[in-house]
């Protein structure tokens, strides 16, 4: 098996994700996983597919993250590696789906509407 590429995004935040045979070193943007996300939800976040498919320590993995904040990446780098993981071994798919993983969320910000303050808020109105 050579490197497996994928990529994961949520909200603006784009992850590329390259997996590869190791010993479960993960690399965020050269730093650190640790480094990176300093919140262990964040890194419970970015480690739940390993987690759940039981290779906790079978894949070194480098990831290229932008956008967004580090929730929306933390989760962006979650699809990524689910993708992943299905695409090496097909059975990971019937652990990881039910548990919602390979679902791409939609939920995107909405637009600034022109004549309003923003999205849904409008102006002050004035009666008199």
């Amino acid at each position: 098996m050579d490197v497996v590429h994928k990529i994961g995004r949520r909200k603006t935040a784009v992850a590329r994700v390259y997996l590869s045979k190791g010993k479960g070193a993960i690399t965020v943007n050269s730093r650190d996983l640790a480094d990176y996300f300093p919140t262990a939800t964040l890194q419970y976040k970015v480690k739940q597919p390993f987690s759940l498919t039981g290779n906790d320590d079978a894949y070194d993995v480098k990831v290229n993250v932008y956008g967004g904040g580090i929730t929306g990446q933390a989760e962006a780098i979650r699809l990524a590696l689910s993708r992943a993981l299905c695409e090496i071994d097909e059975e990971n798919r019937q652990t990881l789906k039910p548990e919602g993983l390979l679902t791409r969320d939609p939920r995107m910000v909405e637009r600034k509407k022109y004549g309003q303050k923003k999205a849904r808020k409008k102006f002050q109105f004035s009666k008199r």
